[in-house]
């Protein structure tokens, strides 16, 4: 989505929080996204960026506002919520006022090509079946 971002994440128990493990790992997305747009000179982009920031945050030095410091999670445990979750995600761009495609397999950054006919899009899946028997615990 132009605006934000849905995903069904799994990762192994690191002993940090998932507040912890996402927030690290949108700070690198971050790194990365501002190190592209220097490189392709997209001041108009990098300058939003910029204005994002509020006072305490450009008197601590940040120079841009790439992501909003909240997010929601929600904790899958059973694969008729992984399911439910996987079909809003993919029905997502399909509806309301910023409607993109008409199906979900048409939006080229979401992972319902993969799930409906077992074609990877612009980004490699793995299925959420794959990872059942794996103990993420450790």
């Amino acid at each position: 989505m132009p605006s934000h971002v849905h995903a069904i994440i799994a990762f192994s128990n690191t002993g940090k929080s998932i507040n912890t493990t996402v927030s690290n790992g949108k700070r690198f997305i971050a790194y990365d996204l501002v190190k592209r747009l220097k490189e392709k000179n997209s001041n108009l982009i990098l300058n939003e960026l910029n204005n994002e920031l509020n006072n305490t945050e450009k008197k601590e030095g940040k120079i841009h506002s790439v992501f909003e410091t909240s997010f929601d999670w929600k904790e899958c445990r059973t694969e008729k919520f992984i399911q439910q979750k996987l079909n809003y995600i993919h029905w997502n761009a399909c509806r309301g006022v910023n409607k993109l495609v008409d199906l979900p397999e048409q939006y080229i950054h979401s992972s319902a090509k993969f799930y409906a006919i077992g074609e990877h899009g612009i980004y490699s899946v793995t299925s959420y079946m794959e990872l059942r028997d794996i103990d993420l615990t450790k």
